[in-house]
């Protein structure tokens, strides 16, 4: 149950949950690459990371250009000796409700989250089999792997696909010691949402409290926000789990929304 020196190839690193799973890990021993869309986010990301006592590395990475992605990961193991960890949580989210969304609004978002979760899977999974030391694939999900919301549609599609494209991963890494899961997040208060809330109350006519206490938070058990340091938590049990015991599953991270 431990990721000392292993190394973690992370998107959408440079800030927001990724950068709190890539200092969790890197503060339990592991090397860390920090792939991120924005080069110089992820050039000063990577530098806080060493100053942690591990090693790390900035990659520059559109996670929906194969060329991008198979270089990135050449770069990771490059750097840092291996790839045995892979952390696909690069993301963004639109809001519209369906008669509403821009086609090309549709491509963009699944795009990212469900290419670029079968492009960095498909480059790590081919170093992590060469190596034969196993290793870790985990997806960031959300409760909306589960259900759904309004103005969501392409988000939600997305989300519930990566439990699917995990599943199969569990499968075919199982013979080579590769575990792949998803992490299912509920409302993490990160740019990305702080961006949802007045967007909300727009689309849905109700006030920027409401969308907190009404929509995002109304099912969770005591009305808080996920945090950064619970989905990282999650993040590093999954890292360094140490068999097949635990792979193809998802778990929520929720306070509560959605109970299974």
């Amino acid at each position: 149950m431990s990721v000392k020196n292993r190394v973690a190839l992370v998107t959408g690193a440079a800030s927001g949950i990724g950068k709190r799973i890539a200092e969790v890990l890197a503060d339990h021993g592991a090397h860390i690459a920090i792939a991120d869309i924005n080069q110089a986010a992820a050039a000063a990301a990577a530098a806080d990371i060493r100053k942690r006592g591990v090693k790390s590395t900035a990659v520059a990475m559109d996670v929906t250009d194969e060329q991008q992605v198979e270089d990135g990961v050449a770069k990771t193991a490059k750097d840092l000796g291996s790839v045995d960890i892979l952390v696909s949580n690069a993301g963004i989210q639109i809001v519209n409700p369906v008669e509403n969304f821009a086609f090309a609004d549709w491509k963009k978002l699944l795009a990212i989250h469900l290419d670029g979760a079968f492009l960095t899977t498909r480059a790590c999974l081919k170093r992590m089999y060469a190596a034969g030391k196993g290793g870790s694939v985990i997806y960031m999900g959300s409760v909306h792997s589960k259900e759904a919301s309004k103005l969501k549609a392409p988000y939600v599609t997305a989300k519930h696909g990566l439990i699917g494209l995990a599943k199969v991963v569990a499968k075919e890494g199982a013979a080579h010691g590769v575990r792949a899961n998803v992490i299912c997040p509920g409302f993490v208060r990160t740019p990305l949402v702080e961006k949802q809330i007045p967007e909300q109350a727009v689309e849905l006519r109700i006030s920027e409290d409401d969308v907190i206490k009404k929509v995002m938070l109304k099912d969770t058990v005591d009305g808080e926000f996920t945090t950064v340091d619970d989905v990282a938590a999650c993040a590093l049990f999954f890292a360094g789990f140490g068999s097949n015991a635990l792979t193809g599953q998802s778990i929520v991270v929720s306070h509560g929304w959605f109970m299974q």
